[in-house]
């Protein structure tokens, strides 16, 4: 379904819920997997840095494909980018519940980790930047990362709900059917390429050759490492921290009196709390980005973030620094990615925002593989997470750092002419 190239002046149009939609979807399943550390491990016996191995594969496969899968819809339409992903999503989830060795579970999740790409930031926030007029954009964008983080809430209470009644396995093969359920909505969003008569003119190698001789994109890659580094530590990692290293529930407490009663439950439940805490936080961002300098709302973000982890592993873990973490964390969470996109469309313009904002995402998930491998392998040599956390925290001052410096001007055109 062909929409007009024309850029809506409405901030909710069809792309927009058809796209946040796909995001929710993609993001309810993605953010369970912390759930599954416990239970797969004691089933087989592995060490914690295994299954940790197969979701830091997934994280790498996932930044691998972003570009791929960015300049897959730039060439021939996004739907297709969607279709394939959700396909691949898919099949990676079904056939990773008869995995039965680390390899085989490893293995298996790159085709997870394609298809995450292929339906999500990078392909939607492209689409969706592209229909939103200069004004809503920013706002646009923020409230699209918000869907994921609907989705954050619903994805691990389900996948620990589910556990209560179904094996592990059962519980990736119903979330593998879940996932398809996101080509429903492709007939809300068209392949919108809108650009000016120059960007048209320019081909993809060339606007991607001037994005990294640019000292600004650089930078911009290298700041959005930290956010991948301690997003996917903690969704991989928390569920499993908390559990272990949480003070005890009191029986009588408030949290007992909603269903939580174990520091299991608590861990999950974390996780829905950030995502809870982050629709606010990147709405909030979004709607910041329209009207102050990204950068510095970038350094900012990270400084708090830095702030806030190095306080929780100082003082005493219990379930209430817990949930005060989880909510500040949340509220800062996905609060990066309308900004970083943003940054990315507003310097080097929207017919290849895509497969820019892929290639910054790769350096997203570069950090992702680290913080989720480097977890589970320190976890297996100290017995406990404090070091990888210390690890988080430095990287997150880096690139409270690195933004300043950015450029945020609109690049030079035409551009350099091509070898």
């Amino acid at each position: 379904m062909a929409v007009s190239q024309s850029r809506s002046q409405s901030l909710f149009t069809p792309i927009l819920i058809g796209g946040s939609l796909i995001l929710l979807i993609n993001f309810a399943m993605r953010a369970s997997f912390g759930v599954f550390q416990i239970p797969i491990g004691e089933e087989f016996g592995w060490p914690r840095a295994e299954f940790s191995l197969a979701i830091a594969i997934q994280n790498l496969a996932w930044g691998i494909g972003q570009p791929l899968f960015g300049a897959l819809g730039e060439r021939f339409g996004d739907r297709w980018s969607i279709i394939l992903g959700a396909l691949l999503y898919s099949a990676g989830l079904i056939l990773s519940a008869y995995a039965t060795t680390p390899e085989s579970m490893q293995m298996l999740e790159v085709m997870v980790g394609f298809g995450i790409a292929g339906t999500g930031f990078g392909v939607i926030l492209a689409v969706i930047g592209r229909a939103s007029s200069d004004e809503n954009r920013s706002l646009a964008l923020g409230i699209a990362t918000a869907a994921g983080s609907a989705g954050q809430v619903f994805g691990a209470p389900l996948a620990e709900i589910l556990l209560n009644f179904y094996s592990w396995q059962a519980v990736f093969i119903i979330f593998g059917v879940l996932v398809l359920s996101c080509m429903a909505f492709l007939p809300m969003l068209g392949d919108t390429k809108p650009a000016t008569r120059t960007e048209l003119e320019e081909s993809m190698g060339t606007v991607v050759r001037r994005a990294f001789r640019d000292p600004s994109y650089l930078m911009i890659f290298a700041g959005f490492f930290s956010c991948g580094y301690q997003l996917a530590f903690i969704t991989a990692h928390f569920p499993a921290m908390v559990t272990e290293m949480c003070g005890p529930i009191s029986p009588m407490g408030s949290l007992a009196s909603i269903g939580i009663t174990t520091t299991s439950a608590l861990g999950a439940a974390a996780i829905s709390l950030i995502g809870l805490a982050n629709i606010g936080g990147s709405i909030l961002a979004g709607w910041l980005g329209k009207r102050y300098t990204r950068k510095y709302l970038l350094a900012g973000i990270y400084t708090l973030r830095t702030i806030a982890a190095a306080a929780f592993i100082l003082l005493p873990i219990t379930p209430t620094s817990v949930i005060i973490f989880s909510l500040v964390m949340g509220g800062l969470w996905l609060a990066t990615v309308p900004l970083t996109s943003g940054l990315v469309a507003y310097i080097y313009g929207l017919r290849y925002m895509g497969t820019l904002y892929g290639f910054v995402f790769l350096s997203h998930q570069l950090g992702s593989f680290l913080g989720v491998w480097l977890g589970g392998w320190l976890y297996d040599v100290y017995g406990d997470y404090t070091l990888v956390w210390w690890v988080g925290v430095g990287v997150g001052a880096f690139s409270a750092i690195i933004h300043l410096p950015v450029r945020e001007a609109p690049a030079r055109l035409p551009a350099v002419a091509t070898a």
